[in-house]
């Protein structure tokens, strides 16, 4: 299974946005067209990244937007680059998010006592390939973190590329800690403390900042997919959530590939 991305609109503007196709150059959304699951019994997921490591530009996938096109998200009208808080540079992996997962804002997580930031599941993607923004890439999932954001609950799902050279050495967050000594640390520190730089508070984090391992965080990801499954089949408020789809049969949502490309030609090249 293969995506690609097409580009509208210049990078470092408010109207870039980069689309996704399918293996017959068909539009389709990242949040709702790619599968969860790459190879469901082996438990390897797809996951879409948002942001290449070392880079500073706040891209994501555009929730509210028809097709969910990737593009860098806007405070108080000007576009939004994470500081660089010392000793970090950017973001300090492939940052990114698990298609087909939905993290509720109607549901109070029983562990965290929040509930869900209303976005897909994110992931950190610590294989040594740099990737590209819009890249869909293959991932084995290590554990998770609980961060407690503004009052509300988002995963931050540690993953590795399950084509990476070392993907075979790394099967849980144990792994992570003995073979890449530091990164959790450093990963822990980097989510606590990057909004300071804009005047907020530092981040709290649900188990007292410590990750939870590789069953765990499986299931926190098989849950948000369900909560993704309702979502999709307006089973459940999507509120300004554009739900709009090329494949999934069964949701009220889905409309066809002229509908998709109609989105498409309607963006602007400028």
């Amino acid at each position: 299974m293969s995506f690609s991305t097409e580009a509208r609109g210049q990078p470092n503007t408010v109207g870039y946005r980069l689309f996704f196709k399918n293996a017959e150059g068909q539009y389709i959304s990242p949040f709702h067209d790619i599968p969860v699951f790459a190879d469901e019994a082996q438990n390897i997921f797809h996951a879409v990244v948002e942001v290449p490591r070392w880079t500073n530009a706040k891209m994501e996938i555009a929730t509210k937007d028809a097709l969910n096109p990737l593009k860098q998200d806007v405070k108080n009208g000007k576009l939004r680059y994470v500081a660089n808080v010392f000793p970090h540079k950017g973001y300090i992996w492939n940052y990114g998010a698990i298609p087909q997962t939905w993290e509720d804002p109607h549901h109070q997580d029983s562990d965290t006592s929040c509930c869900g930031d209303n976005d897909p599941i994110d992931i950190c993607d610590i294989g040594d390939k740099v990737c590209a923004a819009g890249e869909v890439i293959r991932v084995k999932v290590l554990g998770t973190l609980a961060l407690i954001d503004e009052g509300e609950t988002d995963w931050k799902v540690v993953v590795i590329n399950a084509d990476d050279p070392e993907a075979a050495f790394f099967n849980d967050i144990d792994d992570v800690a003995r073979l890449k000594p530091g990164y959790l640390e450093a990963t822990l520190d980097w989510f606590k403390r990057y909004k300071v730089p804009d005047g907020k508070a530092e981040n709290q984090f649900a188990f007292s900042g410590h990750f939870k391992g590789r069953d765990f965080a499986i299931e926190t990801v098989k849950s948000t997919h369900q909560f993704w499954k309702a979502l999709i089949a307006q089973k459940t408020d999507a509120g300004e959530l554009n739900c709009m789809n090329t494949s999934v049969s069964e949701s009220p949502f889905c409309c066809s590939a002229e509908d998709a490309a109609a989105v498409v030609d309607s963006v602007s090249w400028i």
